[in-house]
């Protein structure tokens, strides 16, 4: 009986013709109507034809239903694509929208500037392809809709960083301050994390607006919820690095000594490596050489030049008709890493037009002719360039702190070699000074007072940066662990280390890919090397990347754009500043797309609650 009850509800072939009616999704469905019928049984499916449109197909024959059948099946069809390709361009819409908010954010536009794009793209759609101009109608690009894409952009790197910070074995931070054009200081927080694969991921870990003071604690704070929020251990963090300030580098009240009275709290095994910015005491070692009078008279004769429009276009005039290889001066700015070489070279470069021009106005320029002041001119210009080349190797993003720490072993060489040439009354690397010397008596030439010179930046260098030598053997683990001598090496890795050092095919592995990438070759049976180079290439050399974000802060809130808010501007400089990471567009349009089908759904019941 169950059996026989069985296939009486099984639909059949037949009475698509027979009645009209087709099987969706297990329930039969009237192709005339499109009525479903609850119970798959022939006497309600027949009910249903007998009752609504018996009459209006009762004179076509089985062969005209069959047509009849498929002619329907097909308009169906074509509506469902209808539907279907509507749905892909809203999508399509929603994409574009994303990723247009996306490239004004990178850019530091304003929000507004969607407007005025979408009215670019329209009047190209005109020209171009003015059948699609329905397609480029339904992109949203309204100022209020820019903030809100940018605010999930923002949002979908963040959730991104959060789930790949629980793959890290190590991290570390780089941290610094700074003021807005509303003079709301700013804090930015980087992160630098290793996973067990050994890949390095870099990326802005909190953007903190602090509308009061900035004090240690105050710093801490804020940094400790980046941490928290993120849920990363403290056990983890391995390294800090900032720019060096009292409430960064404070052993009680700074940030640095809370961060380690905390690490001591939560019963952290490691010790916390911190760093003073790498960059920024190279700028501080050149202030050894206490040669601020030069920089002083170079300043005052190029704003003097440049401070009055007259003076600035009669001396860019001067030049043009002196046919000068260069057109002007630049201006001198004190935070501006390369600015003082390039100030110095250019001015150097100058020096006799740029006399000639002040003698015109009624100025006295005995100073910048005198011979001692232009050996120390030249002599300035050439370290400031050598110091810049430096800078420029330890600025970037995904720099080493071993690369880093080689790159000032090297300089500090090089001192060395400078100051002994310098001595023999050779400076073949200063070329400025190679210029005045052929000018000038040999016996005129300050050799030994700029070997001094060379000697004192040489002894800064070493002052400054002991905490980087005092690390010199774990750095040689990861830039060179095949030249290490085991002895001196910490007595958990030395086992390892002397397999991996034995090991030909690791030693040739080595060779072929260098000392950056060859740590995610090192096998898993070496498990204390491995965590040992992850510590390492998690490592901040440098608070490079905030000082880059600041930049961009600077660009972003103008004073034109003071009313920015916190969120706007957090989210806006996340986007602008993601490396490793970046948004998932199709995620976050498939989450309109559910949005706008669930708000469907709601208008829907609405509608049927009315009735």
């Amino acid at each position: 009986m169950a059996k026989r009850k069985a296939e009486n509800r099984s639909f059949l072939d037949k009475w698509e013709a027979e009645y009209l009616f087709t099987y969706v999704k297990d329930k039969p469905v009237c192709l005339v109507c499109g009525v479903n019928v609850a119970v798959s049984k022939e006497y309600n499916i027949r009910r249903h034809y007998e009752t609504k449109h018996h009459d209006k197909y009762k004179d076509l024959d089985m062969t005209q239903r069959s047509q009849k059948v498929e002619e329907i099946k097909r308009s169906l069809v074509s509506q469902q694509n209808m539907f279907i390709k509507a749905t892909s361009q809203s999508e399509a819409a929603v994409k574009a929208s994303y990723i247009v908010a996306a490239e004004i954010a990178k850019s530091a536009r304003p929000f507004n500037e969607g407007e005025f794009m979408k009215k670019c793209m329209m009047k190209v759609c005109d020209l171009v392809c003015p059948e699609k101009k329905q397609a480029f109608s339904n992109v949203s690009l309204s100022r209020n809709t820019v903030a809100d894409r940018t605010c999930d952009l923002a949002t979908n790197l963040y959730d991104q960083l959060m789930e790949k910070g629980k793959d890290f074995v190590a991290f570390s931070l780089a941290v610094d301050e700074g003021c807005d054009a509303s003079d709301t200081a700013q804090l930015s927080v980087f992160i630098r994390g290793v996973d067990s694969n050994l890949c390095v991921t870099e990326e802005l870990l909190g953007f903190k607006s602090m509308h009061g003071t900035t004090t240690g604690n105050e710093i801490f704070e804020e940094v400790s919820k980046c941490v928290t929020e993120i849920k990363l251990p403290w056990d983890k963090l391995v390294g800090l690095t900032t720019d060096g300030a009292p409430a960064m580098c404070g052993k009680k009240s700074g940030l640095v000594g809370m961060v380690r009275e905390k690490m001591r709290e939560e019963n952290c095994a490691g010790e916390l490596t911190v760093y003073h910015c790498i960059i920024h005491q190279e700028a501080l070692c050149a202030k050894a050489l206490k040669m601020e009078h030069v920089m002083t008279t170079v300043t005052q004769v190029v704003n003097f030049i440049r401070a009055k429009g007259l003076n600035h276009r009669q001396f860019k005039s001067f030049l043009e008709e002196c046919g000068s290889e260069y057109a002007d001066v630049p201006y001198h700015t004190e935070v501006r890493w390369l600015s003082r070489g390039k100030v110095l070279n250019r001015c150097f470069e100058l020096r006799e037009e740029i006399c000639q021009f002040l003698e015109t106005k009624g100025k006295d320029t005995a100073e910048l002719r005198e011979q001692k002041f232009l050996c120390e001119l030249a002599f300035l210009c050439d370290i400031s360039s050598h110091l810049d080349a430096l800078n420029l190797q330890l600025q970037g993003r995904g720099r080493i702190i071993t690369d880093m720490y080689a790159a000032v072993r090297a300089f500090k060489t090089k001192l060395c070699l400078w100051e002994n040439q310098m001595l023999q009354g050779n400076p073949c690397h200063f070329p400025c000074c190679q210029s005045i010397k052929a000018q000038i008596s040999t016996a005129v030439f300050p050799c030994a007072q700029f070997a001094e010179k060379l000697s004192v930046l040489a002894a800064e260098f070493s002052r400054r940066f002991a905490d980087f030598d005092a690390q010199k053997c774990k750095f040689e683990l990861l830039s060179n662990p095949f030249a290490v001598d085991v002895e001196n090496a910490p007595t958990n890795i030395q086992m390892e280390l002397i397999e991996l050092q034995c090991n030909d095919t690791l030693k040739s592995k080595y060779d072929a890919v260098g000392a950056a990438q060859f740590p995610r070759f090192i096998p898993d049976t070496m498990p204390q090397l491995r965590t040992q180079a992850a510590q390492m290439l998690s490592m901040f050399g440098s608070t490079y990347l905030c000082e880059q974000l600041f930049s961009s802060m600077k660009m972003t809130k103008t004073t034109h754009r003071r009313r920015l808010t916190d969120e706007h501007l957090r989210s806006i400089l996340r986007i602008s500043s993601a490396q490793s990471l970046s948004p998932d567009i199709d995620e976050l349009a498939s989450k309109k797309r559910c949005q706008r089908n669930a708000c469907a759904s709601s208008s829907d019941n609405a509608v049927i609650t009315n009735k």
